[in-house]
């Protein structure tokens, strides 16, 4: 499952999502009305929309970080001497 996940698209697993939602909402409406016959299949479909939800974040923080890296490598580079502040000449309160 979470192989097939890293495959689809990110538009494709916004879609998984919504429909995985969907089925959680479904089945919890189906156990407390007393329908449903098989109580694992919303923990099952909770843990797939949080597998989900997971790959999603995971592509998320991996942009988040290109960005940075590209960001960095496009800036000069930046010297240490920007916060030269004497910690003796701090105000003493």
């Amino acid at each position: 499952m979470a192989r097939h996940l890293t495959d689809l698209t990110d538009n494709d697993l916004h879609e998984k999502l919504d429909e995985a939602k969907d089925d959680v909402f479904n089945l919890r409406f189906q156990s407390v009305i007393g329908q449903l016959d098989n109580n694992s299949l919303l923990k099952q479909k909770k843990k797939e929309v949080a597998r989900i939800l997971t790959e999603l974040r995971m592509r998320e923080i991996a942009q988040a970080e290109q960005i940075e890296v590209l960001t960095a490598a496009s800036s000069p580079a930046s010297s240490n001497t920007a916060n030269n502040t004497d910690i003796s000449e701090a105000d003493d309160d």
